[in-house]
This record gives structure tokens, sequence and C-alpha cells, in this order.
């Protein structure tokens, strides 16, 4: 395994991978395909840029004609490029349907053009819907509750079919709720983080008790390295942490933690068609030897110090987004966009 074609390397996930893999193997080719759109972001590799074994293109997974040339000579494509945000795809599911379905199909039919050895699809533990006890083993039907998920399902359904259709060699992994480094501040922790920074409100969905499982985003790119080498074609892993916690509950951390009032607190509706609790069975993995290594505590707290000594990073971000676009969702007093 000599050439990894990561697409969706600048984001939250493929760029703390990217930033990992680099470090790590050092006679790797990566090449990082991605369309720059609002959550992605170049700062996030700035320690890699430099490293002759990592290329960066700018492009569209949705290109045909990139993407075939792109993938002719890879050992392994791994997928991360996504739209990903569910609020907005409840406001407009065009550019998820586009990205994460015809997207994925793109860099499907390329890969079984050129034989690629290894395709390997990024996914959630979301395409499962919701479930009040137990857990979701990988054998469960998918039961997606919004256009982000059923997007998503559509694209690990698309992978399935292209290994027993073409025999061509898949993996699918779905991972719980990442926290960490570079993480868009618009999803739950990193826009708690950064508006209680700011003193601005916390907006909770509802009654604030949807329960989630947090993994630390360094402990998934172990998980993701690991599945990658274990030449387990054909399979789905689920990769949880077992730190399943109330939204109210992190919230609670979060404001602890900075040593702010609960009355950040803001209630807001919630949102159509929340699941109230994702949970998955993660033996599988485990049986791999793989554990992860941080608590929710320790996630947090690492994920709090990084925003804390990065402002520049994020208030950028929240500034450029509140003066580029005039939509509803993006304006920083209505920030509350997040599962």
């Amino acid at each position: 395994m000599k050439r990894l074609l990561i697409s969706g390397g600048a984001g939250f996930i493929g760029s703390n991978f990217i930033c990992y893999m680099v470090g790590k193997y050092r006679d790797y080719q990566i090449i990082n395909l991605d369309k720059l759109t609002y959550a992605a972001n170049l700062e996030n590799l700035k320690s890699v840029e430099g490293n002759s074994n990592y290329r960066f293109v700018m492009g569209d997974i949705c290109d045909e004609e990139l993407v075939d040339g792109l993938i002719e000579d890879c050992d392994v494509v791994i997928n991360f490029a996504a739209e990903t945000h569910v609020d907005r795809s409840i406001n407009n599911s065009t550019d998820f349907i586009r990205t994460n379905v015809h997207g994925t199909n793109v860099l499907l039919e390329a890969a079984r053009r050129h034989n690629t050895p290894l395709y390997i699809q990024i996914s959630t533990d979301e395409v499962y819907g919701s479930r009040e006890s137990g857990s979701f083993t990988e054998d469960d039907p998918l039961n997606p509750s919004n256009p982000y998920s059923a997007s998503k399902a559509a694209a690990d359904l698309l992978t399935r079919a292209y290994q027993l259709t073409h025999d061509l060699p898949t993996i699918i992994i779905r991972s719980t709720n990442n926290m960490g480094p570079y993480q868009f501040p618009e999803k739950m922790i990193s826009l708690f983080i950064t508006n209680t920074l700011e003193n601005e409100p916390l907006p909770v969905y509802g009654d604030g008790k949807n329960v989630r499982d947090w993994l630390y985003v360094l402990d998934n790119c172990e998980a993701i390295d690991l599945i990658l080498h274990q030449d387990q074609v054909g399979e789905i892993y689920n990769i949880g942490a077992g730190n399943e916690k109330t939204n109210l509950e992190v919230t609670h951390f979060i404001l602890e933690r900075l040593g702010k009032p609960k009355d950040l607190i803001k209630f807001v509706a919630d949102r159509p068609g929340h699941d109230r609790r994702y949970a998955l069975d993660w033996t599988r993995v485990r049986k791999l030897g793989w554990r992860p290594k941080h608590t929710f505590e320790e996630a947090i707290d690492k994920t709090i110090d990084w925003y804390q000594k990065n402002r520049t990073w994020w208030e950028r971000i929240k500034e450029s987004l509140v003066r580029e676009d005039s939509g509803h969702w993006l304006k920083r007093d209505a920030w509350s966009r997040s599962l």
C-alpha cells in the first residue's frame, strides 16, 4: 500500500486523519481531494502541507474526469467527503444528495474501472436511526430520519452494491459523534465551546435529553488506520466510545469547565425528526484490538483546551460566515443548528 486518495481531507475528521497518516507513514503518498466548501479549511493541514508525501488537489468528487485521473494509480480510496449538517439538509437537501450520493457513485465507478484494491466509505451512526435501548450492530437495517442521514445511508448501500455486483473491495466505517480540533463551529460541542468563550447563548434543542456517544477524533483516526490495514474486505465496522451523554449533560460540562453560568443555556424548539438516541455495538472493531484511548472527560478537556488556544482559527470562521452569508442559519445569533 503506497498511494492513498483521501476525499474530503480538508474537513474535520479528514484533516485530522491526514495529519495522523502523513506523520506515521512516511513512505505513503497521500493525495487530498477537497472542494473547499464552507466547512473545509486548509489551515487544518498547515503541519503537513510541506511534506513530500502529501499533495492537495482542489476539486469536486462529482467531477468524473478529475476523479478518474486521480484514482487511476491509487491503492486505496477513502471517502470522507460529505455534506454533514442535519439542519442544513432539512432546509435544503440538494447539496447533500449531490455530494453524498452522486459523489460517492462517481468515486465508486472510477474505483471499479481502475480495479482499485480497496475503497473505504466513511459513514455515520445516524444511518441506523434512533434507538431507545440497546445498541445497533453492523447487521441491523438502516432507518435514517433526515435527509442528511438518508443520503449517507444511500451512499452505504451504493458501496455495498458495488461490492456485491462488481466485486469491488470495499469497507464501510460508521462512527459515533466525534469531537476534537478543527471541527467547524456549527456542530454542538464546537459551537457550545466557542459560544461559551464569547459569553453567547447555548441553544439546546427540546428538553436537551437526546443522547449521543462521543468519540475523540484521534481515537477514530486510529481505528480507521487499523481497519485499513486488516484486509477485511466486505466488512462494515461500527466505531463507538462508550461515552453516552445527553446534550444537556455535555452543555453543563462545558459551562462548568469554563466557569460560566448555566443561564447561558437557551432552550429552543426541537428539530424536526430529531433522533432521541444513537448507540453502537462496536464489538467487531474491538476484536481487531482497538479501544478508544480517551474517556469523555479527557476528550472534551482536550477539545476545550484546543479551542481556547486557537481562538483566531474559529473567530475568523464565525466572523466570515456572518459577513458573507445573509441566511438566517448562518447568523451568529441563530447558530444553534447542531445535533
